[in-house]
């Protein structure tokens, strides 16, 4: 059963008949998953063609990507085409569709693509090279600044996946992230204050428990003293060793000429993993995080140590978490099976859940007070503790076995740090 169709059992509407027309019902012959014909929901059908522009804009598949014979003809009104661009540029994956789009000519022409949202598609590729050329250029003036004060740092997130793009450019990101750990962390910070004397700087988060943020040049700089800021002491603990080791143990690879250290791959994996499913936790996730991983995994597949990986998910209670998003990245996004570690057809269900939500932006903590603010310290603990209970049962539909660990982990640790001088926790 599509996600459309599961989509459609949890609302109100059953009785309305979707035509499900996901590819796994419809028999077409020589017809492109990208062209194929939709007359469901109008909804549904906005996202089915947008993951089939991302499926194809990834090109993870052995198959070349053809434009059909003129025989068919994609039935899209400007407005889907609109809705379609709208939701390209939410999820951060505008670049990576727009830069293959604008290279088939001849699927725009299918699609009657108007003129003015071409234009728009070419503007948005140019934009975002003309920022990465920028980007490139602080990242040169940061890591250079590291290799001068004997800072050991490790280049994280965007900066480090986009390599793995067809084009780097279609990776867009915003920020340069570097990890250099709790004993370089003040010199580094040192380093960058001295390189950037006139950037915008927080000194008040020089004692922050994860990072250390500046902008020079109009680019956010965070120096990390942890790559993840994970909610519960536990997990906090068991996270550090994995890292310790995926930090120590990082590989080079050159961007645009620079030679920078990432993340060894198979803590990569998990960190990647972990970043999204910490947005969905907390202020909501895209797919542009879900494109890192497909690419991750389909170049990097023979080096990943499916042992170590499987070790470090049942330490952190992420396995069902992990079973979940490789259901997504094959399934919708391309991802050879074979190339996805513990992939199960088990959490189907469970999967089209959370990817419909992603998609229409219903991820995020609840992090409202009543419009009161809460001035008294204990109380916002004990506020804090409540929403993360109520978090945990939001996303049982997603996770029932993370959403139990984080219920114990809250009550366990939770009434301890309600009274702890811990920033984490206000």
């Amino acid at each position: 059963m599509c996600y459309c169709c599961a989509d459609a059992q949890r609302t109100q509407q059953k009785e309305q008949k979707y035509a499900c027309a996901c590819i796994y019902k419809k028999k077409v012959v020589n017809l492109h998953p990208i062209c194929i014909i939709i007359q469901f929901d109008s909804m549904k059908a906005v996202f089915y063609t947008y993951l089939q522009f991302v499926r194809a804009a990834l090109r993870v598949q052995s198959t070349e990507y053809r434009v059909v014979s003129s025989e068919y003809r994609v039935q899209s009104s400007e407005n889907e085409i609109g809705a379609v661009m709208a939701l390209c540029e939410q999820q951060g994956t505008g670049p990576l569709v727009y830069t293959q789009l604008l290279s088939e000519e001849s699927w725009l022409d299918a699609m009657e693509v108007p003129a003015p949202l071409r234009l728009r598609m070419k503007q948005i590729c140019v934009h975002t090279m003309q920022q990465q050329a920028h980007l490139q250029l602080t990242l040169r003036r940061v890591w250079e600044a590291c290799e001068q004060h004997g800072v050991y740092a490790v280049l994280m997130k965007g900066a480090g996946l986009a390599a793995y793009y067809p084009t780097p450019q279609q990776r867009s990101w915003g920020d340069i992230d570097i990890f250099v750990g709790a004993e370089q962390y003040h010199a580094a910070c040192a380093a960058m204050r001295a390189t950037f004397p006139n950037a915008l700087r927080f000194d008040e988060e020089l004692d922050h428990y994860k990072h250390y943020n500046l902008i020079a040049d109009g680019v956010s700089i965070e120096v990390h003293r942890v790559s993840m800021g994970l909610q519960h002491p536990v997990d906090v603990r068991r996270y550090a060793c994995m890292e310790t080791i995926g930090m120590r143990e990082a590989e080079e690879i050159g961007v645009d000429g620079l030679t920078v250290r990432v993340p060894e791959v198979t803590f990569n994996a998990l960190m990647v993993m972990l970043h999204s499913w910490e947005h969905v936790l907390s202020q909501g996730a895209s797919l542009r995080q879900l494109c890192d991983l497909v690419l991750l995994l389909h170049r990097r597949a023979s080096d990943i140590d499916r042992e170590q990986l499987e070790r470090d998910l049942r330490g952190l209670a992420l396995m069902d978490v992990w079973q979940v998003y490789m259901y997504i990245l094959v399934k919708y996004l391309g991802l050879p099976q074979a190339e996805a570690p513990f992939y199960t057809h088990r959490c189907a269900r469970r999967a089209e859940v959370l990817l419909i939500d992603m998609l229409e932006g219903r991820l995020g903590e609840e992090k409202s007070q009543g419009g009161k603010v809460v001035s008294n310290r204990w109380l916002r603990k004990w506020h804090t503790m409540r929403l993360r209970l109520r978090n945990a049962r939001r996303i049982r539909s997603y996770s029932p076995s993370y959403a139990r660990h984080m219920v114990a982990t809250t009550w366990l640790h939770g009434l301890g740090r309600l009274f702890a001088k811990d920033r984490r926790w206000e």
